[in-house]
C-alpha cells in the first residue's frame, strides 16, 4: 500500500485578507480556520502523516491548534519559503512517501470526499486535483488590462485543492522550474505534458482570501 502524506499550507502572508494577521487563525466557531483542514486529514484512513507548512512566527498559535486537536497521526512542522511555489517545495523534501495531497490550510470546507477521490485516481494519473466548473466565461487580458481572449465556458474549471501528486515525480518537476512563476502544483505537470485529472468538487470549498470569505465560509460550516 502506497504511503499518503498530507501537506496543509499555513505559511503564506495573508497580504490580501487586509487585517494583519493569519487568515488561517481567525476563528469560525470556537475553531480556528486551519482547525478544520488538519482535522479533516487526520480523520482520513488514507493518510498516514501530515506535514504543517508554517512561518516561524506562528510556532506558538499552531502548537496550541495541534494541542486543542490532539491529532493522533505523525505530524511534522515545516517552514515554509517567500512563495507558495518554495512552501511546497520544502513540504516536499521532508517526506519520502509514494503521493503527497496538498492543500490550502484556508479552505476550511474540506471533504472527505475530495480526498478519497483524489487519491482513488492516482491508481491511473500522475496527478489530480478538485475543482469546480466555472458558471462564467473567462476573459484573457494583457499587462493593460485589454481582452485577448475568451475561454469556452463548457471546458473551464476554477482549480481547488487539495491536489495529490507522485511525490518523486512533483519534486523532479519543482526542482528543474525553479525560475518560473507556479501558482498551482498542477501547473507543473501540464507544463511537462502530464495528464492530470480534475473531478468536481463544490462551490463551498470556499479559499479565504478576504474577510468576506471568511463570513462565507461560516454559513456553510454551520
Amino acid at each position: 500500500m502506497k504511503k499518503v502524506t498530507g501537506i496543509i499550507l499555513v505559511a503564506g502572508n495573508s497580504t490580501r485578507y487586509g487585517k494583519g494577521i493569519n487568515k488561517n487563525f481567525e476563528n469560525i466557531g470556537n475553531k480556528k480556520v486551519l482547525s478544520y483542514s488538519l482535522k479533516a486529514f487526520a480523520d482520513n484512513s488514507n493518510i498516514s502523516d501530515i506535514i504543517l507548512v508554517v512561518r516561524e512566527e506562528d510556532l506558538d498559535t499552531i502548537n496550541e491548534i495541534l494541542e486543542d486537536e490532539r491529532v493522533d497521526k505523525p505530524i511534522k512542522l515545516v517552514y515554509g519559503g517567500s512563495s507558495r511555489k518554495e512552501s511546497v517545495y520544502n513540504g516536499l523534501i521532508s517526506t519520502n512517501s509514494n503521493i503527497v495531497i496538498i492543500h490550502d490550510g484556508a479552505r476550511p470546507v474540506i471533504k472527505q470526499r475530495y480526498i478519497d477521490e483524489c487519491i482513488k485516481y492516482m491508481k491511473k494519473y500522475k496527478g489530480v486535483i478538485v475543482g469546480v466548473k466555472s458558471k462564467d466565461t473567462i476573459k484573457i487580458v494583457n499587462s493593460e488590462d485589454e481582452i485577448v481572449s475568451s475561454t469556452d465556458r463548457g471546458y473551464t474549471w476554477i482549480g481547488h485543492t487539495p491536489q495529490c501528486f507522485d511525490r518523486k515525480l512533483l519534486l523532479k518537476l519543482h526542482e528543474q522550474n525553479k525560475d518560473k512563476n507556479i501558482t498551482d502544483d498542477s501547473m507543473l505537470l501540464e507544463l511537462a505534458k502530464y495528464k492530470v485529472k480534475i473531478i468536481e468538487g463544490e462551490y463551498s470549498n470556499i479559499k479565504i482570501t478576504t474577510s468576506d470569505d471568511l463570513d462565507v465560509a461560516k454559513v456553510y460550516l454551520k
